[in-house]
């Protein structure tokens, strides 16, 4: 390998503080997913949502981020994503507010969506900015490392902050968090960060923008219902009519002077490899978070903020993972060996999960602390790879796919998933069994609450029973498709290496990483 005459800068006190500010509202983002989990019983007799609208409260956030990621990751490249950045601040900022006092189900539910469309603004930037920021490959390996961890944590810290803050204050100051990271990112973000945008931007495809939301949302919307309600020819025409639109969306790209998203992209040898490899690790994150949130309240009977409280302890080595992943990569280590690696970490912690019982909480805490640890060192990994193979002046557009990723991989885990754990649930119950205990674990539960003595004992400790054998029929599918997701790592990943070259694009050659 021949050494690079014009090392790349490499970044100081200055980027590092940037970092931190970055973090912020990356940390808020990502607990907005979560944070309504016990807010909403509170948030439901103040304003008496009906069904479907609390539906909405809960659900339009995500589905509003989703689909704009890639537009946003788009605009950022092109009006530059410091501007892009402050402009999601400022939106996130006043819907939070308005969220807040918000006297009706109507007012909440448009905040949430404008919410949402400031975590699209957010998520895509920040990681965009990261690539800006740190030019030197081992110090951005590193920053990618935090984004990482700080996005995975921040998932599990937010139903954990929503159960603090309504046990002690009132469900608006859920939102309320949000303001003084976003001040604070307001009035630093134009002194530390800088601008950046794609020089050779083209006018920009306003008709990939609703074809990209129409392939996005019916597919993310009818996986997350298989998941909750089983089959229904519903949710499977939903996932078909998103799927078409993919195909058009991608056609577009194709023939676009100026598309969304570059196919230029693609042709990077570690970029789609790493887009693919992101959603699996996405697959094994949230398949695992389906089944132990059920567990932890339901088979073994914790409270919902007591569970949420257990729940939080296996994030505690995520901090490590992301880091020692980086520094084997710096030491030398093949990064294919590597991404190989976490993810037969994380098939490992499916595997301690196979061996749950029904009274294991401890030994299901350390298979979450391993099975996150595994997918961190791989999330962490390939954004790192991504973002190297991808042009400079295309981070936006590479981040924003990398997150619609995520979005996907975690629906698909849910319901794929989900549909194994709820086939065995049914044939393990009882044909006597009455129908809405045979359906879920908890319809099984609120029948047994209204049974007398041994018999409501009895139907309870079949249907912990059924769903515990459910999540281990998960967890071992998983295991496999994590191990064969390890060995086509460990091939396709040695075959790209990573160049830098300062200020230019990152240039890709089949070697040994």
């Amino acid at each position: 390998m021949t050494t690079n005459p014009n090392p790349p800068a490499r970044a100081g006190r200055r980027e590092w503080t940037a970092l931190g500010v970055l973090m912020l509202p990356l940390l808020l983002v990502s607990m907005d997913v979560s944070v309504l989990y016990f807010a909403i019983p509170a948030i439901s007799a103040d304003l008496e949502p009906s069904g479907t609208q609390q539906l909405w409260i809960f659900d339009i956030y995500g589905f509003v981020l989703a689909g704009l990621l890639m537009t946003m990751g788009s605009l950022g490249d092109r009006i530059g994503r410091r501007r892009l950045l402050l402009f999601g601040a400022a939106a996130f900022g006043t819907a939070s507010l308005v969220a807040a006092y918000a006297n009706s189900a109507e007012t909440l539910i448009a905040a949430r969506a404008v919410l949402g469309i400031g975590g699209a603004t957010l998520m895509p930037s920040t990681m965009a900015l990261v690539r800006t920021l740190f030019t030197d490959p081992a110090q951005r390996t590193k920053a990618i490392g935090v984004w990482s961890g700080v996005m995975t944590a921040g998932i599990a810290l937010g139903s954990v902050m929503s159960g603090v803050l309504v046990e002690h204050f009132w469900w608006g100051s859920v939102f309320l968090v949000n303001l003084p990271a976003m001040v604070l990112l307001l009035v630093l973000g134009p002194l530390l960060l800088p601008e950046s945008k794609n020089p050779r931007q083209g006018r920009f495809d306003w008709l990939s923008v609703p074809l990209s939301m129409a392939a996005v949302l019916p597919v993310i919307y009818g996986l997350k219902e298989l998941a909750s309600e089983g089959w229904n020819v519903r949710y499977v025409l939903s996932v078909t009519v998103g799927l078409l639109f993919a195909a058009l969306f991608v056609h577009r790209q194709r023939t676009a002077v100026s598309p969304l998203i570059s196919p230029e992209l693609f042709r990077n040898r570690g970029f789609s490899p790493s887009v693919v490899l992101n959603l699996v690790a996405a697959f094994g994150m949230m398949g695992s978070a389906y089944f132990t949130t059920q567990y932890i309240q339901s088979v073994l009977d914790k409270g919902p903020l007591e569970a949420a409280l257990w729940s939080l302890l296996p994030s505690v080595p995520i901090g490590l993972a992301a880091p020692v992943s980086a520094q084997l990569v710096q030491r030398g280590v093949p990064r294919a060996y590597v991404v190989g690696g976490g993810f037969a970490v994380t098939a490992c912690g499916y595997v301690l999960l196979a061996l749950t019982g029904t009274n294991s909480l401890w030994l299901l805490l350390a298979a979450c602390g391993v099975l996150a640890c595994g997918v961190v060192a791989v999330m962490s990994q390939v954004a790192d790879l991504a973002l190297s193979a991808a042009p400079v002046e295309k981070a936006g557009a590479a981040s924003s796919l990398l997150e619609t990723g995520t979005e996907f991989g975690g629906a698909l885990s849910m319901a794929f998933l989900g549909s194994i754990g709820t086939a065995v649930y049914r044939h393990e119950m009882p044909a006597s069994a009455p129908a809405p205990a045979r359906e879920t674990l908890g319809g099984a539960l609120a029948v047994a609450d209204r049974l007398p003595g041994r018999a409501g004992d009895a139907l309870a400790t079949a249907a912990r029973e059924a769903f515990t054998s459910g999540m281990h029929a998960a967890a071992i599918t998983s295991a496999v498709l994590l191990v064969g997701a390890a060995a086509a790592a460990t091939v396709t990943l040695r075959r790209v290496q990573v160049r830098e070259n300062a200020g230019q694009a990152d240039q890709l050659s089949p070697s040994g990483v």
